[in-house]
């Protein structure tokens, strides 16, 4: 790669990088383009010449940052040798965040940014439903009834809870009752 495309390169990861911090920070509509130059320490000029506006930085940055929480949860999920233990695995996946965190933000701001943008609704969308055909996937091989829909309340309960966790930082273990769905 050619010395001017590598900084280009490095200028646009870190304007996305720039863009992940300050989502959960500022909130989605906070961030301006002033605010994102400044915190990828380049011009303003900058951040239109690699992106065609600031809503794009956002939504690249936040699905690129789902698409890798959600990964690394299917990835326990699915190296487990039984349905509860897959359960007890993305539990523990999501155990790091407790609503508050910049990751848990992160998401709930893009939650609530998709339901103003459909591209971004459709980009989620993509990230839930691969999520749910990966662990279907492996919830048929094990067995389980249903597993497409199992798969869909398991995704579907995971995000509430995460969304909860903010709310009632004292929620109550669920871990017996989603086992109770792949058993």
């Amino acid at each position: 790669m050619a010395p001017t495309a590598a900084r280009g390169q490095e200028v646009r990861q870190r304007l996305l990088a720039a863009a992940a911090e300050l989502i959960p920070e500022l909130g989605w509509s906070a961030v301006s383009t002033r605010i994102l130059a400044q915190r990828a320490d380049v011009t303003p000029s900058v951040v239109h010449y690699h992106f065609a506006s600031v809503q794009q930085v956002l939504s690249e940055a936040a699905v690129a940052a789902m698409r890798q929480v959600v990964e690394a949860s299917v990835e326990l999920f699915t190296s487990a040798t039984t349905p509860a233990a897959a359960v007890d695995a993305m539990l523990a996946s999501v155990a790091q965040y407790d609503g508050t965190d910049p990751m848990s933000l992160l998401f709930i701001e893009t939650y609530l940014a998709a339901t103003r943008d459909e591209r971004l609704r459709t980009q989620i969308a993509a990230i839930v439903t691969d999520f749910s055909a990966r662990v279907a996937d492996w919830l048929a091989l094990h067995q389980v009834p249903e597993p497409a829909e199992t798969a869909a309340v398991l995704a579907a309960a995971v995000d509430g809870l995460l969304l909860h966790r903010s709310l009632r930082p004292e929620s109550p273990d669920v871990t017996t009752v989603l086992r109770k769905l792949v058993t």
